[in-house]
């Protein structure tokens, strides 16, 4: 097997420069650390991972801990991740928190145990404690929910301004008695949806009480939730605040013989690859999951590489997209 020894005496450079090389560090000429590339490649010369990550005290691990791996906004925010640590020599670990606090801290846990450069995490309420892991010098950044004790990276979107000009559009399209079907209690973004399905309510001539249910982030509690608010209210729109759940509040509409748009108006957040094949299609608050997850990637490794730099938030917009199932 050949060593790195072998490579730096058919490159004609010395062991430090190949290690500088093979482990991208900008100081080396890239066309000496393509010449180091290509002897190791001749060479079939393998680094010896376990030696590189002991003397770094970390792996070349990114840890990703998302709220629910089966909905598409956080599967698109893991691609985003993954793409970016890719090209700079990093793998991503996933982790399914399912929306539950205690098995999020298991993974954090893990994450701190194995030693993973960074981690990228979308928390399940403002308690969640990173505070082990940045005082081991890992850094975290938050995605789509903000970490309130921390003054970290994140990436987030506005959602509270993007319900509120869902709500709006719903009222403006001649619905008068929207109701709203959000997450639990201290969720950020269910809370922060609510507040923006309120704020649009408030500012209504046309309707002056508000019609809601909070459940649980998953189709069947969204399809009770949904029975439940048409038996009680009698909504004629409602503003979803997921696609999963959305799932659910199309198979309480059918279950009722209600048609999306004609007799409930329909908007939900996020662009699910089925929105638009629904009949009608489905109006979306469509949120950049992609860039959330490769601006969170990249902010994780400036950090990773200096770690005096200062905290940075970034907000980014959502889009509505008007379709069939907004519109009578």
């Amino acid at each position: 097997m050949a060593t790195i020894s072998d490579v730096a005496a058919r490159a004609g450079v010395s062991t430090a420069t190949v290690s500088r090389a093979l482990n991208g560090k900008s100081t080396v000429d890239p066309a000496l650390a393509e010449k180091v590339r290509e002897a190791a490649a001749a060479l079939g010369y393998q680094p010896n991972g376990l030696a590189r990550n002991l003397r770094r005290q970390e792996t070349a691990v990114l840890a990703l801990v998302i709220s629910d791996v089966e909905n598409p906004f956080f599967t698109a925010i893991a691609r985003g991740v993954e793409d970016v640590a890719q090209t700079s020599g990093y793998s991503v670990v996933l982790c399914n928190s399912d929306e539950n606090a205690e098995k999020e801290r298991r993974y954090l846990d893990v994450a701190l145990q194995e030693r993973v450069a960074g981690v990228v995490l979308s928390p399940t309420g403002g308690g969640t404690d990173v505070s082990p892991l940045l005082g081991r010098g890992t850094p975290v950044v938050a995605v789509d929910r903000p970490l309130d004790a921390v003054d970290g990276d994140q990436v987030l979107v506005n959602t509270k301004c993007a319900a509120d000009e869902a709500t709006r559009h719903l009222i403006e399209g001649g619905y008068r008695r929207i109701g709203c079907l959000t997450g639990p209690e201290g969720v950020r973004t269910a809370d922060d949806r609510l507040a923006g399905y309120r704020s649009a309510i408030a500012d209504s001539d046309t309707q002056q009480e508000t019609y809601f249910r909070r459940c649980e982030l998953r189709t069947a509690h969204a399809k009770a939730a949904t029975l439940d608010l048409l038996d009680a209210d009698a909504p004629d729109a409602l503003l979803v605040v997921n696609s999963t759940m959305a799932i659910g509040v199309l198979e309480a509409l059918r279950e009722r013989g209600l048609r999306p748009g004609r007799d409930v108006g329909l908007v939900s957040f996020d662009d699910a690859p089925w929105a638009a094949l629904v009949d009608p299609p489905l109006t979306v608050v469509a949120q950049p999951a992609y860039e959330i997850g490769s601006i969170a990637a990249r902010l994780l490794l400036d950090r990773i590489a200096d770690s005096s730099r200062p905290p940075e938030a970034r907000v980014l917009a959502a889009e509505l997209i008007e379709r069939g199932s907004s519109h009578r």
